[in-house]
């Protein structure tokens, strides 16, 4: 019978989950438990597959610690896939520990890989590699090599370093080919396309084209002046003044720097920031107060000058001006960001990874599926949301990254 047994396992490990079940299906022990929840995991009965494991837990004995370690493991993997991000860490390290302190260093290093893939969706990338920097790759199998070195190129991705993204993708591929698991390349593929997809618009000069990532990365070093919308700030060469708590600055930063060299009238800068429908004496009044408070925010990298009709950027030291936008023009774009990848989100988890109160997140996302951007399924606490992957909208870039600040 434990032929049976370390036959489903090798199945498993090679990506076959039928032929798993196979030998497993009848079994009602501890092993075929656990195997069959990884199983149907693989076949994405998630919730079948979690309580197979909770089964498989509470069967292995007291005196089978690796056992029920490796159980949490799988447990934290489904959780992971399910986008449940509050997820107890503290288990899964607790149970990564157990694993390296009797020498499954393959299992343990899994557990690394489950964990820093859900603090790279939350956004705390040093977290992330820090978790990453455990047990080496050199002695992993294959399928561990891809995971290791697709969170590798995730966390790049974030930071902009296409060039280690690239390395670590073709890596990742390598791998892939070695384990000889379709789902792995397929994967691997899909990250790749984040490179090779359109990631934001350059307007400049009253015109606009699109921007690969590796042309993102070189606006960092440009001595360009940026008005930048994935951060709500305006930078060059490494300085950044960030207005992502004024608004109003940031939205006369854009019409100003989307119109240089050429001024920008009051009306057009009052309709643009205030939302106003009508121009009266008191916002010509406002509008003077703010374009003092933005001459001071930007006194390091440009001047605001006055012009008969209205006002003009005047940036220091350079003469290009450019607005870094957004591929798709999105109110609810950071949400839309994390639900392209295609895997159902709950509300919470979305809440987590993006930093907002539950109930911001619920309206947003309540506004997106009246305009049919985005659906839900499930009820109460099992409702989740998804939409399909949307081109030219890669996640990586859409989701704030660390800028150097002033």
């Amino acid at each position: 019978m434990e032929s049976m047994i370390t036959a489903a396992a090798r199945a498993l490990e090679a990506g076959d989950p039928l032929g798993a079940l196979n030998r497993v299906a009848l079994r009602n022990d501890a092993p075929s438990l656990a195997l069959r929840g990884i199983a149907m995991a693989q076949l994405g009965d998630l919730a079948r597959a979690k309580k197979l494991l909770r089964s498989a837990a509470r069967a292995f004995g007291p005196r089978e610690a690796v056992a029920r370690a490796r159980c949490v493991v799988a447990e934290a993997e489904i959780a992971l896939v399910s986008r449940d991000l509050s997820w107890p860490a503290k288990t899964l390290a607790a149970a990564r520990a157990t694993l390296e302190s009797h020498g499954d260093l393959v299992n343990a290093a899994h557990a690394g890989h489950i964990e820093a893939r859900r603090l790279l969706l939350m956004g705390r990338l040093d977290e992330a590699e820090l978790t990453l920097a455990g047990p080496g790759t050199s002695p992993l199998p294959p399928a561990s090599q891809v995971v290791h070195e697709l969170v590798v190129a995730g966390i790049a991705i974030r930071r902009l370093r296409t060039k280690v993204a690239r390395a670590a993708l073709g890596r990742a591929a390598h791998a892939a080919r070695l384990a000889g698991i379709p789902a792995l390349s397929a994967e691997v593929e899909s990250t790749n396309l984040v490179l090779n997809t359109p990631a934001a618009r350059l307007i400049a000069r009253g015109k606009e084209r699109p921007l690969l990532l590796e042309e993102v990365e070189e606006l960092a070093t440009s001595a360009a002046l940026v008005v930048d919308t994935f951060h709500h700030a305006v930078r060059r060469q490494g300085r950044v003044v960030s207005l992502g708590t004024r608004p109003v600055l940031f939205a006369l930063a854009r019409i100003l720097a989307q119109a240089w060299p050429a001024d920008v009238s009051r009306e057009t800068l009052v309709t643009g920031a205030f939302q106003a429908k009508h121009v009266d004496e008191s916002h010509r009044a406002r509008l003077r107060v703010e374009i003092g408070r933005l001459r001071a925010k930007l006194k390091t990298l440009a001047d605001v000058s006055a012009t008969k009709q209205g006002y003009a950027l005047a940036p220091h030291t350079t003469r290009q001006v450019i607005v870094l936008a957004r591929p798709v023009e999105e109110k609810h774009a950071a949400v839309l960001a994390f639900l392209s990848d295609g895997e159902p989100w709950s509300s919470s988890a979305l809440a987590l990874a993006l930093g907002m109160s539950p109930r911001t997140v619920q309206r947003a996302l309540d506004e997106l599926a009246r305009s049919d951007k985005v659906q839900s399924f499930g009820h109460g606490r099992a409702r989740r949301w998804m939409t399909p992957p949307v081109p030219g909208f890669p996640t990586g870039l859409l989701l704030p990254g660390p800028l150097v600040k002033t």
